[in-house]
Order: structure tokens, then sequence, then C-alpha cells
């Protein structure tokens, strides 16, 4: 089943660590964002393959925006 990462609040993507078809574990690091003036790690919630990603380096996104979908 699919898993739809979210956005924890309100930033701008900084870095993303993973692409479409990577294996990702839990709690590996998908993509950086900035949020408050401090870099936050968003985190895979559970073990998968990337088959979505929702933004890029540099985009701005609203709190509870999809980043990444994982199945």
């Amino acid at each position: 089943m699919a898993e739809t990462v979210i956005a924890p609040m309100v930033g701008k993507i900084l870095a993303i660590s993973c692409k479409v078809g990577d294996n990702v574990a839990e709690d590996d690091t998908l993509l950086t964002m900035e949020a408050m003036k401090m870099e936050i790690p968003v985190v895979a919630p559970a073990s998968g393959v990337v088959k979505e990603i929702n933004v890029t380096v540099g985009e701005s996104v609203d709190a509870d925006a999809p980043l990444v979908v994982i199945d």
C-alpha cells in the first residue's frame, strides 16, 4: 500500500536525497527542507520503493503538502 510523505510544516526544499525507483528503509532521509531558519530532515515512515517525488529543490511548500510517495 502506497504511503504519501507530507511536509511537516511550511518551508523550502533544500535537497532531495532519493530518486524514483530507489529502495528506502524506514527512517532514511528522503529530503531536507528549511523552515524557521532550521534544516529539517524528512524521513521515510516505512521501508519501500520511491514511486513519486512531487517537489523540486528550491520549491516552497505548505504544511501537509505531498512530498514523496513510497510503495
